[in-house]
């Protein structure tokens, strides 16, 4: 019993530091592509829903811009009917208001696209911009 040699103190078996960081970075890589792997199997995924969810918005629009065609169209036609006027000044009078609507939401927008967007964070921005260049200028200054 004296000539057998002392037990490890390393009952895991591994071959010290080195070893260890080996198969935490080993361990760390495959799990790391283990999820790479998932999220490219799933965005995948949804990618395709996406896809059929951006199509049958589009569709619908087109079905609601059609339907909207039709009701004014029916609207010139019936308002002609009942007042005994021709309908092509009803027609005209129906694009003359969609025009100033059209106009007016114009305006609006021209309006709001005026005042700039994220003012806080360019604000922001433009202080960081500024403390590098006094910054750059002080060690420039110290060289």
């Amino acid at each position: 019993m004296i000539s057998e040699s002392p037990r490890s103190s390393n009952p895991a078996g591994h071959v010290g530091l080195l070893g260890n960081l080996l198969a935490l970075i080993n361990a760390l890589a495959a799990f790391f592509e283990s999820r790479f792997a998932l999220v490219a199997e799933e965005s995948k995924s949804a990618a395709v829903q996406l896809l059929i969810l951006a199509g049958c918005l589009i569709f619908a629009l087109l079905l609601c811009a059609l339907g909207y065609v039709f009701l004014i169209t029916g609207a010139v036609v019936g308002i002609a009917h009942l007042a005994g006027i021709s309908w092509p000044w009803i027609a005209l009078a129906a694009a003359a208001l969609h025009f100033i609507i059209a106009l007016v939401l114009l305006l609006i927008a021209r309006n709001r696209i005026t005042k700039p967007f994220f003012r806080a964070t360019m604000a922001e921005l433009k202080k960081d911009r500024e403390w590098l260049k006094n910054l750059q200028a002080r060690n420039q200054s110290t060289n």
